[in-house]
């Protein structure tokens, strides 16, 4: 149930992600070599390196991962909150 609940948080993260991209805000344009690279795809790899690596790690029995990447989904919840409401 706890594989479930970090694999939805990571659907949660990658359309947060999605739509931080599509924001088109200034930090895109200062963070360009993360954002431009492989096309495009290199900040979204590297989400999905989390959360696999968070999957595995829980397969392998560290279940305090799961809080850990809960954590990671809150403050990427609130940074992508931040930038589309305009007060960063």
């Amino acid at each position: 149930m706890l594989v479930f609940l970090v694999f939805l948080l990571g659907i949660g993260n990658f359309a947060a992600h999605k739509a931080m991209l599509e924001s088109g805000h200034p930090v895109l344009q200062q963070l360009a070599w993360l954002f431009e690279s492989l096309g495009g795809r290199l900040s979204l790899i590297l989400e999905f390196v989390m959360l696999v690596g968070t999957l595995m790690a829980m397969a392998g029995g560290s279940n305090g991962w799961a809080l850990f990447y809960a954590c990671y989904t809150a403050v990427n919840f609130g940074a992508v909150w931040l930038i589309l409401t305009g007060r960063i």
